[in-house]
């Protein structure tokens, strides 16, 4: 399994930006579609955004688009989320996932292999 390492959360104020990172090794980063996950207190670990194994498919749910960018970096195995125009409505533990597929995203009920996480709070 590919091991994930996610980084970069922390506190801003409504309207700041964050860029977070999520480093993979253990396998070929290449092979594999990534997301970025949230989980607020209280609600369930939901899909932010995706990116297919070789970037040119991108997906973001309704409630970040136009404000969040995911892009990868195949070279440094790293997965990135540039957050921008902040709400409080963000504040969540922030995932990220790899995947086979870039189907396997939106199907991640089973998926076991989270990091840590990193969290994100924005203040009103």
């Amino acid at each position: 399994q590919v091991q994930l390492v996610e980084s970069g959360g922390g506190l801003v104020q409504a309207g700041g930006s964050l860029r977070l990172s999520c480093a993979a090794s253990g396998r070929t980063f290449s092979n594999y579609a990534m997301g970025w996950f949230r989980q607020a207190p209280g609600k369930e670990r939901v899909i932010v955004a995706g990116i297919s194994r070789s970037g040119t498919t991108l997906y973001y749910a309704d409630s970040v688009k136009g404000r969040f960018a995911i892009s990868r970096d195949n070279a440094k195995n790293t997965v990135y989320l540039q957050m921008s125009s902040l709400k409080p409505e963000d504040t969540a533990v922030y995932y990220c996932a790899a995947v086979p597929t870039y189907s396997e995203l939106f199907a991640t009920r089973n998926y076991a292999n989270w990091g840590q996480g990193t969290q994100v709070t924005v203040s009103s």
